[in-house]
């Protein structure tokens, strides 16, 4: 397993830094997926639609792409750590002010904002984790989203409680805020790792090539990315809106969706040790479609509701760091590499979800579904593409 750390024995080995940066990504999914159950409730705070809602998704999209672009530099100069601990506390700062917000662009600025810091920190821990475990990462890559997926679940339970205790979602991000302070802290003080050198088994060492790789693994995420915000974001209003539940129920559908990606990426820890990613991409890819479609197909039926919310969950669990892995066997992963891969996760991010809002209103929420299928069905185009592109040799012989 490469290692990218000195020996200095004061230093943590590299097991410390691996729960650090689970521990990051654990917070990350508590700021992250508080937007999507709270929607609208922040509609009515600044008193607007769902379709105008919908522009605070869109924000913390183009903040994510920020942040990618401006993080991945940073990164490069071997901030790490103290960059991504500081990233931490500032978002959990703007999390406060979010509820408290009474106009719309004003709303839209301060989600944008968070999203900058939220993309600094996830770019920080995929990057800071492939420098740390090299051509080694595949299940710490699982497992780091496992953790980020607990954060995600336990997000909305939050929210929910906060809900039903008090009939305000204002301290529940204040809650969240708070568990986002002693993670940015203890993170900040342990050593960051550097990135590995050039590997000679890497393909596509062109300039030509690599652009071109690149590229489609952006592709790849822009259309992934997109759909689990779209998902994630839109599935508690669409719930509400077919009159599967009310906003507490709602709410739990959410933590459901999250929960059950929580469960994918512990199951893909084992499964991403024995089977090459190309295998893992293919099957998560199939197993989405087949669960956004039954959402399509009956939609307001409360149990094809919750049934095609855990299987979306689930399949797409692994599609984020599987995907990183595969891009890890074919070329080396910088922080600016990194950051063209996070501009388009930002990209889809913000301009899926604000597609369904803007069409949620007119055409009712089956179109939820309907969207977010026809990102999967690309995605799965995009993916023969890029195996397509060449496979370097321990690939081809792996699983």
């Amino acid at each position: 397993m490469a290692q990218t750390l000195s020996m200095d024995r004061s230093q943590p080995r590299p097991l410390v830094l691996s729960i650090g940066y689970f521990v990051g990504f654990v917070a990350l999914g508590l700021a992250y997926a508080a937007l999507g159950p709270t929607l609208a409730d922040l509609a009515a705070n600044v008193g607007t639609d769902l379709t105008r809602i919908s522009y605070v998704l869109s924000a913390r999209g183009l903040g994510y792409l920020v942040g990618s672009l401006v993080g991945g530099r940073l990164y490069d100069r071997r901030w790490g750590n103290p960059l991504m601990a500081g990233a931490l506390l500032c978002a959990a700062v703007v999390m406060v002010a979010v509820p408290t917000i009474p106009v719309l662009w004003l709303l839209v600025s301060v989600v944008f904002v968070l999203g900058f810091f939220l993309g600094v920190v996830d770019l920080g821990g995929n990057t800071l984790l492939v420098w740390l475990h090299g051509e080694g990462v595949d299940p710490y890559m699982n497992a780091l989203h496992f953790f980020f997926g607990i954060g995600a679940f336990l997000s909305p339970v939050v929210i929910a409680q906060a809900v039903s205790r008090t009939g305000d979602i204002t301290p529940g991000y204040w809650v969240l805020a708070a568990l986002l302070v002693p993670v940015a802290v203890w993170l900040g003080r342990l050593p960051s790792p550097q990135a590995a050198p050039e590997r000679e088994e890497h393909v596509d060492g062109t300039p030509e090539g690599r652009a071109g790789l690149v590229v489609l693994i952006a592709v790849f995420f822009f259309l992934y990315v997109g759909a689990e915000a779209g998902f994630g974001g839109w599935i508690a209003t669409y719930a509400r809106t077919t009159g599967v539940g009310d906003a507490v129920t709602a709410a739990y559908l959410t933590s459901a969706f999250w929960g059950a990606m929580t469960v994918g990426r512990l199951l893909a820890v084992p499964i991403s040790a024995r089977y090459a990613p190309r295998y893992v991409l293919a099957a998560d890819l199939v197993g989405a479609l087949v669960s956004v479609v039954v959402l399509a197909i009956w939609p307001g039926n409360p149990a094809a509701t919750w049934i095609g919310t855990i299987g979306a969950g689930l399949s797409i669990a692994s599609l984020f760091p599987t995907a990183l892995s595969l891009a890890e066997k074919r070329m080396r992963i910088t922080g600016s590499v990194n950051s063209a891969f996070f501009v388009g996760a930002s990209l889809g991010g913000m301009s899926i979800p604000w597609l369904i809002g803007q069409l949620l209103g007119n055409a009712g929420p089956r179109v939820m579904a309907l969207v977010i299928a026809g990102a999967v069905l690309a995605d799965i185009v995009v993916l023969v593409l890029i195996l397509a592109w060449g496979q370097p040799a321990r690939e081809v012989t792996d699983g």
